[in-house]
C-alpha cells in the first residue's frame, strides 16, 4: 500500500521530544481563559499519539477513559478517524479494560469516514494485526448504508459507545445521532464532539464549521433524542472541545 502523503506516519528511527512532544504553552497569573483555550485549542493540532497525529485534548481523553470503565463498551463506534490515531488509542484503552476483566467480549472499535487511506496506512505501520480489533467502514456518516455496513461489524449482545467526530456540522451531527444512537443501550454514553465551534467565545477561526450544538439542542427534544440525558457534569476537568456533547441513555 502506498504511504497517503496528508497524514505521514513518523519514522520511529528518528523519533524525538522535538517532533513527538507538542510545544509546551506559558501560563501566568495574568492569562486569560480566551488565551489559554486559544493556545491549548492550537496546541492540541500537534499532538501525537504513537507518532500519529491526534486531535483530541487529553482532558477529553481521559473523560473516555472513565465512561468505558463506567459502561464497559465492547465496541466504539468512531464516526471520523482522521489519521488513525485515536482509533489505535480508543482500541488500546478497551484492550487493557479488557486484560483487568472489565470487558465481556473482546473489544473492536469501528472507524467510519469518508476517507480512511491515511488512517489504514498509520494503524497497519503500528499494527500489523490491527484486523484482530479493529474494523473500517468507508463513507458517509449520513448514508444509511453506511450505517447497515457498521452494523455488520457489531456482534450480537455487544455493548457499544459512539464517539461522533466527523465534519462538525449540521448535517452530519443531526444524521449521526439519527442513525447511530440506537446502538446505545440504557445507562450507555454517546459523545458529540467539537461542540465548541458553535460557542463564540471558543471560536478562533472564522473557517470553522459550525452546526453541531444546534443539531444536537433539535434532536434532543424528539422522541429519539428524549431517551438521552446531557452530562454537563462529565466535562470534569473544566476545558473540553464538546461542551453539551456528553450523552448518557437513560431509557
Amino acid at each position: 500500500m502506498s504511504n497517503p502523503t496528508a497524514i505521514p506516519v513518523e519514522d520511529p528511527a528518528v523519533v524525538t521530544v522535538e517532533n513527538s512532544i507538542p510545544r509546551a504553552i506559558t501560563v501566568g497569573p495574568d492569562t486569560l481563559v480566551r488565551d489559554y483555550w486559544a493556545a491549548r485549542a492550537h496546541q492540541h493540532t500537534t499532538d501525537r499519539y504513537l507518532g500519529i497525529k491526534m486531535s483530541k485534548f487529553p482532558e477529553d481523553l481521559r473523560v473516555y477513559e472513565h465512561l468505558m470503565w463506567v459502561a464497559a463498551p465492547d465496541v466504539i463506534v468512531e464516526l471520523g478517524a482522521q489519521s488513525g490515531a485515536s482509533t489505535l488509542w480508543l482500541r488500546d484503552r478497551l484492550r487493557t479494560l479488557h486484560g483487568y476483566g472489565a470487558l465481556a467480549a473482546p473489544p473492536r472499535v469501528i472507524a467510519v469516514d469518508i476517507d480512511l487511506d491515511a488512517a489504514r496506512y498509520n494503524v497497519g505501520v503500528r499494527d500489523p494485526e490491527w484486523a484482530d480489533s479493529i474494523s473500517f467502514v468507508e463513507g458517509s456518516v449520513c448514508d444509511p448504508a453506511v450505517r447497515a455496513a457498521v452494523q455488520a461489524h457489531v456482534p450480537h449482545g455487544a455493548v457499544c459507545m459512539v464517539i461522533e467526530d466527523s465534519a462538525h456540522v449540521h448535517e452530519t451531527t443531526r444524521a449521526a445521532l439519527e442513525l447511530y444512537s440506537d446502538l446505545i443501550a440504557p445507562g450507555g454514553f454517546f459523545v458529540v464532539e467539537d461542540g465548541c465551534v458553535d460557542v463564540p467565545w471558543m471560536r478562533i477561526k472564522d473557517d470553522w464549521p459550525e452546526g453541531v450544538l444546534p443539531a444536537l439542542n433539535e434532536w434532543l427534544v424528539t422522541p429519539q433524542g428524549s431517551a438521552f440525558r446531557v452530562r454537563r457534569d462529565l466535562e470534569v476537568y473544566g476545558v473540553s472541545c464538546h461542551p453539551g456533547g456528553f450523552l448518557q441513555r437513560i431509557a
